[in-house]
């Protein structure tokens, strides 16, 4: 005789409540309740995520932490509105669990709130100056994730569009799409993943390098790619090993920068990376800590590094 559904559910409540998973859920709570509310603003269709939420998790609601999470959600958007108390309520709530579980670092912890803070970010299907402003904020307070994927890609997008001070269409398209690819759908009532993918295969992203990087060279392995208006692709390979660096021609698991060089485009598209930077992306996503940096960036840093070896 086949199990019964309940028996289903059990075993498919035991697999998902690893501890990685349980741990999961509680950050990206964490990271979409602190999206929703980063222009202190909280609408309609920002509530709805967060019953979206409840819903994705409701079958596990008699199980700890479920069943002290979603009744507090619940009890507290019911009247539609969600205040101060509120939101630092349920925060509260996950910092309890948190502070029983160390199965992730700080890193993966952190990197799992700022994937909830995007989609909760993209909760109204909506992009404002404020809360990009915020994010920003949130990425200054966090550059402990600086190296780690997708915070460098993030910041120089985020940083690239408030450089004028103001937030345009295009520019909020851009943040949409690139911020959509950190969205579970499956926990979304309000995101339009159609729209997202329509707008996708328009869009171009122009700055794939880390904003600022703090770049060693001694004993660390670097790659070039596209053409440098400064110097040859043998002269820039001599000039690494001159100070003590290693220069590859290809890009591995052991390269630690890939360096883009500053004549012709330098930008991606989501269909199209150029070779090297599309296996660094790719190395990235798989959590390995290769940066992507321009090379003004390196030549700043080379100089600082013979400066003060002399």
């Amino acid at each position: 005789m086949g199990a019964k559904f309940e028996d289903y559910d059990s075993l498919a409540f035991r697999k998902y409540t690893s501890k990685s998973e349980f741990d999961k859920a509680v950050h990206t709570l964490e990271g979409i309740l602190k999206g929703i509310v980063i222009d202190s603003q909280v609408n309609s269709k920002e509530l709805n995520e967060l019953k979206a939420w409840c819903s994705f998790y409701k079958h596990y609601s008699y199980y700890h932490p479920f069943s002290e999470l979603i009744p507090l959600i619940e009890k507290n958007i019911a009247d539609d509105l969600l205040d101060d108390d509120e939101v630092k309520d349920i925060l509260w709530l996950c910092n309890q669990f948190k502070t029983k579980n160390l199965f992730f670092d700080l890193v993966t912890a952190d990197m799992q709130r700022l994937q909830g803070m995007l989609h909760g970010i993209l909760s109204d299907n909506e992009i404002n100056l404020e809360e990009v402003q915020s994010l920003k904020k949130w990425l200054d307070e966090n550059k402990h994730l600086s190296k780690a994927y997708p915070y460098d890609e993030i910041y120089s997008l985020v940083i690239l569009a408030l450089v004028d001070g103001r937030l345009s269409d295009s520019e909020k398209n851009i943040l949409r799409v690139f911020f959509g690819e950190f969205v579970d759908a499956n926990v979304s009532k309000n995101i339009d993943v159609d729209e997202l993918l329509k707008l996708k295969k328009e869009i171009t992203l122009n700055g794939i390098c880390a904003i600022c990087p703090d770049i060693e060279v001694e004993n660390r392995i670097f790659c070039f790619t596209g053409i440098s208006s400064r110097t040859t692709r043998k002269a820039f390979a001599d000039t690494i090993e001159s100070v003590g660096g290693i220069y590859y021609n290809s890009v591995s698991r052991k390269t630690n920068y890939l360096v883009v060089g500053n004549e012709g485009n330098p930008c991606w598209a989501f269909s199209c990376y150029g070779r090297k930077v599309e296996t660094a992306v790719n190395l990235r996503k798989n959590g390995h800590g290769i940066l992507i940096v321009h090379e003004n960036d390196l030549w700043d840093s080379l100089e600082d590094f013979v400066c003060n070896r002399s």
